[in-house]
């Protein structure tokens, strides 16, 4: 495999983090072009020392003097805020694939400006596809960029095609549930944040994590795997699987259905878009069937987990309402995990917002930006209110 540049935005974020530890184990085949980070000023130097960076952003300017004080000495370029970050995707010659991993909306301009370019971007970051899934699409179309898919549910459909010309019947998307898979629906009042972090199967960062306990994150993933594959939702069948073994399923209209399996570890999905259509040796543990014993399925209970319900519909409905539900969930989020709100406050509060949101059938940037900051606002002071 030949020498690839990488771009890493968000590489204090657990993707980000998990990416390194891929590249490290495989230094002779990335050089380390570029990585971002939010706040986490720390990491970023340390990584950026560590895997000898060309470049860092940083995107809170206030620490700026920060990183470069610490990182001039070492012959690595520094810059901050996020303009900066969308020049470098904009301009940057120098790198053959960004691994887009920031965590919510904020992650949209650099993933556009990645594609514009004619970059291969590897898609971490579910926020672009949710929010304005049709103009990433055709932003990599015209611009003839590859987009490749990290989360695992979307890593598993994508490796199920590699050498089919069929077209695809349906979408198995797999979810482990979440950690209150088995909590009675009148206890979800009162679990804490701590609670709602703590996933049974996958380390994630805090919001990725309560998107999960909600399954908000796989109706995002709904959301995500129609644009990437091309598919209606009534394509899609979300399938509780709590073990995490089967990651996402594909059938066709012979009846065949194909499964990726593997233990659960991000670094083998991210692995796979890094290298593509390669495939290297990991020390992930491997699937041992006998110890097993065996995998359950089961229907999502919709009254109980109702985010999922409302993204499902969202998508139904297309336009600017995902853009809408998105904005108000990554609002609620925030404000349940500072304890503002309860856990059931959140789907609540999306549906809400999306209710008063003005719908736009066929929005272009200029309008899901407006989308966004209106409903923000709009969900902030119902959170206010309540």
């Amino acid at each position: 495999m030949n020498k690839k540049r990488l771009a890493i935005l968000g590489s204090t974020g657990s993707i980000g983090v998990q990416a390194l530890a891929v590249v490290k184990e495989h230094r002779e085949l990335f050089d380390i072009q570029l990585l971002t980070a939010n706040n986490n000023s720390m990491l970023l130097i340390q990584q950026a020392i560590e895997f000898d960076a060309a470049c860092v952003i940083i995107a809170n300017k206030a620490l700026y003097d920060e990183v470069s004080e610490a990182l001039t000495p070492h012959g690595i370029n520094v810059f901050a805020g996020m303009e900066s970050i969308i020049d470098a995707m904009a301009t940057a010659e120098n790198i053959d694939i960004v691994l887009s991993a920031m965590v919510g909306f904020c992650g949209l301009e650099p993933t556009l400006a990645a594609l514009r370019s004619g970059k291969t971007v590897a898609i971490a970051n579910k926020e672009p596809l949710v929010a304005a899934g049709k103009i990433v699409m055709q932003t990599a179309i015209e611009n003839q960029a590859v987009i490749l898919p990290v989360d695992s549910e979307h890593s598993a459909i994508f490796q199920a095609l590699q050498g089919e010309h069929s077209p695809i019947e349906r979408i198995y998307l797999t979810a482990s549930g979440g950690p209150f898979l088995r909590t009675p629906a009148s206890e979800l009042e009162t679990v804490s944040a701590a609670e709602a972090v703590n996933h049974p199967r996958w380390k994630m960062g805090r919001k990725i994590s309560v998107d999960s306990s909600t399954l908000m994150n796989k109706g995002f993933e709904v959301i995500e795997a129609c644009w990437l594959f091309g598919v209606d939702p009534s394509q899609i069948t979300v399938v509780i699987h709590p073990q995490s073994i089967i990651h996402s399923m594909v059938s066709f209209e012979d009846g065949s259905v194909i499964a990726q399996m593997s233990n659960p570890d991000m670094r083998l999905p991210i692995q796979y878009a890094l290298t593509y259509p390669e495939r290297l040796r990991t020390d992930i543990p491997r699937l041992d069937f006998y110890k097993l014993g065996g995998f359950t399925f089961s229907e999502p209970d919709l009254s109980k987990f109702p985010c999922l319900a409302i993204a499902m519909e969202a998508i139904r409905k297309g336009g600017n309402i995902p853009c809408a539900m998105n904005a108000a969930n990554e609002v609620a989020v925030e404000a349940f995990l500072n304890e503002q709100i309860r856990f059931t406050d959140i789907p609540a509060v999306v549906e809400r917002s999306i209710e008063k949101c003005s719908f736009i059938k066929e929005p272009d940037m200029s309008a899901i930006t407006d989308t966004d900051k209106a409903v923000r606002e709009y969900a902030a002071n119902l959170i206010v209110k309540r």
